[in-house]
């Protein structure tokens, strides 16, 4: 006959500094109090085997050696959910008798086979790890892997808030209402939550900064979550309170930021190829040149639009090239309609052909 076992797995994390949402552990023993004469003594063979590469935790296995101590036995053990003494962070276990290892993927496997390949990624992320296997299950069963193209709007501002978004793989940017990114989240951050918990429309726009894959999650298993854990609903409050702070510090930076200067003190190539260098995204005036106002919109350094001199596009840019005397201003920002406007070019090539025109007009001008 085998040593009496059990099998326990986490089932939900807060900040714990070692174990992850799914690790498990086989407990085994028992524990007999020994009577000689009148004298007792406590003698018990429990032991504790992580089913993981993860480093030991004496408080978690304190706390599982003192079960056996209660029950006597392992296979005793009745069907319970504990939590761990805790120390920086904590966690909750589960243990059942005929526990699967991980029901969440063999349900996925046949519910959705694209998402149960990434499940073993996604359960490690903060937002995963608070939430149960069970509810995991049924949370992933209905979600939707998406995949969207480098510069893809994924939401915009304004628009009703639908789903939920976590990031599995590449970078998004957060725009504010100007199109300035505020904001890059990584792979295991969320987006979208605000407009779900607050029920308004969605307030700002996210857009692809590379390639991405997102897995989706509709309303209504979001409101599952928060009903079934209140602890979500103050993860995702802190979450917002820390993305405001860092927002609104970054937008201050940006309007802080506005240019103005004159073209006597840089010239407009220099002007430029600053802009692109730090790829700001916002409108640069040109005024006082003796064709007008020109007017240039740049996108995280590239140019999208150009007006000068009665002409538009690269034509426009070209001939404010040739410009020595003027004032100009940069504003931080670009409207709506302008997000998803075209390059007018490889900004670059652009500068290149625009100086080579430049030089070619002063070399027929010292042969007339």
């Amino acid at each position: 006959m085998g040593v009496p076992r059990v099998i326990f797995r986490v089932c939900e994390t807060l900040n714990c500094p070692k174990f992850h949402y799914g690790d498990s552990f086989t407990v085994s023993g028992v524990a007999v109090m020994m009577r000689n004469n009148g004298d007792s003594s406590f003698v018990t063979s429990t032991a504790v085997h992580a089913n993981q590469n993860r480093d030991n935790c004496e408080i978690l296995y304190g706390d599982l050696v003192r079960l056996i101590i209660k029950y006597e036995r392992a296979d005793q053990i009745p069907d319970c959910l504990i939590s761990c003494s805790g120390c920086t962070g904590s966690l909750r276990l589960e243990h059942y008798r005929h526990l699967k290892k991980k029901p969440e993927q063999e349900d996925l496997h046949k519910t959705n086979k694209e998402l149960a390949l990434l499940v073993d990624t996604i359960s490690r992320f903060p937002f995963f790890q608070i939430i149960s296997s069970d509810s995991l299950n049924e949370v992933l069963r209905n979600a939707k892997v998406e995949r969207f193209k480098k510069d893809d709007i994924i939401i915009r501002q304004g628009a009703p808030g639908r789903k939920l978004y976590v990031l599995v793989d590449g970078k998004v940017n957060i725009l504010n209402d100007t199109g300035i990114s505020i904001s890059t989240l990584t792979q295991g951050e969320v987006f979208g939550e605000m407009s779900l918990i607050c029920d308004e429309n969605i307030g700002a726009t996210v857009q692809a900064a590379t390639d991405a894959e997102i897995v989706s999650i509709e309303y209504k298993d979001f409101q599952f979550i928060l009903e079934r854990y209140p602890t979500m609903l103050r993860y995702f409050i802190r979450l917002m309170a820390q993305r405001l702070s860092r927002s609104n510090k970054i937008r201050f930076d940006d309007y802080a930021s506005g240019m103005i200067g004159r073209l006597e003190e840089i010239p407009p190539e220099a002007l430029f190829q600053t802009l692109h260098a730090n790829s700001k995204t916002g409108i640069l005036t040109i005024t006082e040149v003796p064709k007008g106002t020109g007017r240039f919109s740049l996108r995280q350094g590239a140019l999208i639009k150009a007006s000068y001199d009665n002409q538009k596009g690269t034509e426009a840019f070209f001939r404010i090239l040739r410009e020595k005397k003027g004032r100009f201003k940069f504003n931080p920002g670009l409207p709506p309609a302008d997000f998803d406007a075209p390059e007018l070019g490889y900004f670059m090539k652009l500068l290149m052909e625009g100086l080579q025109r430049l030089d070619e007009g002063k070399a027929n001008r010292q042969t007339e």
